[in-house]
């Protein structure tokens, strides 16, 4: 079944109060590295944690870590649309460190007209890109690496990184980039095409969304922004970068769910349900499911990838299916 307009909405363009208000999924199966540090791949531990939105979750913004030799690049996560580094980082952050690397997060794209809130990451793209570009030149002023990994989900994990790659010069200081559930490009479930399907409330819903929240008419099918970094209409491979997509075919808010797929270049896509139909994950739901970051673990360290099981992964808004 098709999400409603209106559900697709809050997913976009308010993903935290979407969590917020939904029935968190379990808790998957155990930690699958050993660490001093719990890892919940549990949504309701992202809603607590994120109405404090400048608290890093655990394992992030140890300004004296060192990259090791085994994982040499330190990971800069990069939040979702309508979320915060704290919402969105209680499983990834932990495991990453847990895993060995330096992990560090910051929040970004907040409206004009609003201090820091729960929910960001709304702002201008290209004003967020730039955000994330002083975050990666802060961290490799401090830790000393020559590069960084990205990892990053919906906007997080495409239009915003890729911005910062192809047109801010990023690529040269970024040696892989795994996008979950990456946004890059979206029909936003028709919403796109209100203007033209609704003669008088089209642009003015539109016109309000491009005002109050331009990232979110910024990441629709055919915007400026989108025609600026994807000439094609398509993502591709980024020169220089390791570029990873894991995607879900029951994503209800990039749509259709194989506009994620990256061609040509140093690019791997990985659809979470090939092999796996137990996987039942749809967009806000990749964000803590311990599949997507098994596959996260084996992009950033690929000389020792190990098999990802198949097990059950509860989606966030089951009405998608």
């Amino acid at each position: 079944m098709r999400a409603g307009r209106f559900g697709t909405l809050m997913s976009c363009a308010g993903a935290a109060v979407a969590l917020a208000l939904g029935t968190a999924s379990p808790a998957a199966a155990q930690n699958p590295t050993d660490g001093p540090l719990p890892v919940p791949f549990d949504i309701s531990a992202g809603v607590r944690a994120g109405v404090f939105p400048e608290t890093p979750p655990p394992g992030a913004n140890d300004w004296n870590c060192r990259p090791s030799p085994e994982h040499p690049y330190p990971v800069v996560l990069v939040n979702p649309t309508g979320t915060n580094q704290a919402l969105a980082w209680q499983a990834g952050a932990p495991l990453l460190k847990n895993a060995g690397y330096c992990v560090f997060t910051f929040n970004y794209g907040n409206p004009e007209w609003i201090s820091e809130i729960p929910i960001q990451g709304l702002a201008d793209i290209p004003s967020s890109a730039r955000t994330l570009a002083a975050t990666v030149d802060r961290v490799l002023a401090a830790t000393g690496a020559e590069q960084v990994d990205l990892v990053g989900h919906s906007q997080g994990g495409g239009i915003l990184p890729d911005y910062y790659l192809t047109q801010l010069g990023g690529a040269a200081k970024v040696h892989t980039k795994v996008g979950i559930s990456p946004s890059t490009g979206t029909t936003m479930s028709e919403v796109v095409y209100l203007r033209s399907l609704i003669p008088l409330l089209g642009p003015a819903v539109y016109g309000s969304l491009e005002q109050a929240t331009p990232a979110l008419t910024q990441q629709a099918v055919g915007s400026p922004l989108m025609r600026q970094v994807y000439p094609s209409g398509r993502p591709t491979g980024i020169d220089g970068v390791h570029v990873y997509s894991v995607i879900t075919r029951y994503d209800e808010v990039v749509t259709p769910y194989d506009q994620q797929f990256y061609r040509g270049g140093d690019v791997t896509n990985i659809l979470l349900q090939n092999g796996c139909a137990a996987d039942h994950s749809e967009h806000v739901s990749t964000l803590y499911n311990e599949r997507s970051w098994l596959f996260v673990l084996n992009a950033l360290d690929p000389a020792h990838a190990q098999p990802v099981p198949c097990f059950y992964q509860a989606p966030f808004a089951p009405w998608v299916h």
